[in-house]
């Protein structure tokens, strides 16, 4: 279940998992390979914030270095980065409903919203905001 537009943002976990070729549901690869072939994969520059992190605190191997890493990842057939804007930023701010004050998971909801298309995620909260209404999501 794509956007208007047939794109889908990955959340930084479906990031990883699909870069290392993780299992993931049926619908949501589908959903995936769909995206990629119409209005795109897109991946916000928050991922790369988290995904840098992850690698400095908590191991995450990421080779040759997080940088090149996210490069060669953003590179892939039918990936594209996502804008992130003031508009976006100051967005995230102010999230209708009950969600958690996350940073990274705020600004991600936030883009998704922005650009009208589902989050690909396996996020308990980001998928319980999305059962609520909060925004389109797809889980993997």
């Amino acid at each position: 279940m794509s956007g208007a537009s047939g794109a889908v943002l990955l959340d930084t976990c479906a990031v990883i998992w699909l870069a290392n070729g993780a299992a993931m549901s049926a619908f949501a690869t589908a959903t995936i390979v769909q995206a990629g072939l119409t209005g795109g994969v897109l991946v916000s520059p928050v991922s790369a914030w988290e995904i840098g992190m992850l690698c400095r605190k908590r191991g995450l191997q990421c080779l040759p270095d997080p940088k090149t890493w996210f490069a060669r990842f953003v590179a892939g057939p039918g990936i594209r980065e996502a804008l992130l804007t003031p508009a976006i930023a100051v967005d995230a701010s102010y999230l209708p409903g009950d969600l958690h004050g996350d940073l990274g998971d705020r600004l991600i909801i936030a883009t998704a919203r922005h650009l009208g298309v589902p989050i690909v995620t396996r996020d308990r909260l980001i998928l319980a905001y999305g059962v609520a209404g909060g925004v389109g999501v797809v889980g993997c």
